[in-house]
């Protein structure tokens, strides 16, 4: 028998791997001799990176960026597995909100500058392919400083680089692409976006993601200005739409820069973090799959990791099991979409310190009476002693 455990970490408790770990502990006091295919998964968002190594056997690359203050961070960004040349980088490693402290927060005057440096130390590894992760941002700047840093010219009307951030969009005359690192054409980037806000207006960049990051009303309109006149440049650069496509307003405008002037391309995240696995190729062997994530309700199905998986097994009508730290009131809707069961692991009431301390051992105990149930209601056999 052919187990395919696929899930997601559970936040702030146990990473992807761990919990596939923690599952296959407790399935195995059921079924020792099955074979266990672990494949720790994320959707685009925080951990990412890591999953995506840990699926491949891959390798870690750490260097010093420009933070999104214009101050020197440690980032670090992923080497998958594989004959494929292939790196994976989250935005938020260079150019993350989590990087800025609360009192020096201004959506005008942060960069994604670094965020370019991590495109270019993958490069100068020999990426040919890059998976590259929005979310997390503390940038308003529709990704001019990630064009900037990837030797793009962004010029005033007097021929001079404009100042980091979103407030020096409000100088720019001239995007001059004729710099951009020549490797650029010779590398496939695609997006983990899983967000369809336009670039600009009530539902666009500055108006949804500037609050968090320190925007006040006043703020937001200033900067929704300098997008506008940022979008259209580009719309002119490339010859294609790019204001209103959906996902240009993914964290802070970054869609728009992949969009109007790299040509990238913008996928769901699990989409994206499915194919880079192999997973498809490893569900059709597959007699049983077990995914998971901290918590399970009806949002679930809105591009999140275990939604994904039961999607891509239902083409191969192999049944799934949802495990999490805990369900909401709604979390039964779930089995109307592909899901057998979904299960939560919390075992009895605890706070939060002894429930997060207590996770592994939970999850193994949650999985193998999972394992007890499918065995006992013959949707697979006991293993042979």
């Amino acid at each position: 028998m052919r187990v395919v455990i696929c899930p997601d970490s559970f936040k702030e408790s146990l990473e992807a791997l761990a919990v596939a770990q923690s599952i296959q502990q407790g399935m195995e006091r059921v079924w020792p001799e099955a074979h266990y295919d672990l494949v720790p998964l994320a959707d685009g968002g925080e951990g990412t990176v890591q999953a995506l190594v840990d699926a491949t056997g891959g390798q870690w690359r750490k260097l010093e960026v420009t933070g999104p203050l214009g101050r020197p961070v440690q980032a670090r960004f992923g080497l998958l597995g594989g004959k494929q040349q292939q790196a994976v980088i989250e935005m938020a490693e260079a150019s993350g909100l989590h990087l800025v402290p609360a009192a020096e927060r201004d959506p005008r005057k942060t960069t994604s500058w670094g965020t370019g440096e991590l495109i270019l130390a993958a490069l100068d590894e020999g990426a040919q392919s890059i998976i590259l992760g929005l979310g997390g941002s503390a940038t308003n700047d529709g990704g001019a400083g990630m064009l900037q840093a990837l030797g793009a010219r962004l010029l005033t009307s007097a021929g001079k680089p404009v100042a980091p951030g979103a407030q020096g969009l409000s100088e720019l005359a001239t995007i001059d692409l004729d710099n951009l690192d020549a490797r650029l054409a010779r590398c496939r980037i695609e997006v983990a976006c899983d967000v369809t806000n336009p670039l600009l207006g009530a539902q666009g960049a500055s108006a949804i993601f500037g609050p968090q990051k320190g925007a006040d009303e006043a703020m937001i309109e200033q900067m929704d200005g300098w997008l506008a006149h940022y979008g259209a440049l580009l719309e002119t650069l490339s010859g294609n739409k790019v204001i209103e496509v959906p996902g240009a307003g993914a964290a802070g405008g970054m869609g728009a820069a992949f969009i109007g002037a790299l040509q990238a391309t913008l996928k769901p995240g699990i989409d994206l973090v499915m194919q880079a696995v192999g997973l498809e190729d490893r569900l059709q062997q597959a007699d049983l799959v077990v995914t998971g994530e901290g918590r399970l309700d009806s949002q679930t199905m809105q591009g999140k990791t275990p939604a994904g998986v039961a999607r891509l097994a239902a083409r191969y009508q192999v049944p799934v099991i949802a495990l999490a730290g805990s369900l909401a009131d709604d979390a039964a809707v779930l089995n109307k979409h592909g899901f057998v069961a979904v299960l939560g692991a919390v075992q009895r009431p605890a706070d939060l310190e002894t429930a997060l301390r207590l996770a592994p051992d939970w999850l193994a105990r949650t999985a193998e009476q999972a394992a007890r149930l499918v065995a006992l209601g013959g949707t697979l056999d006991w293993p042979s002693d």
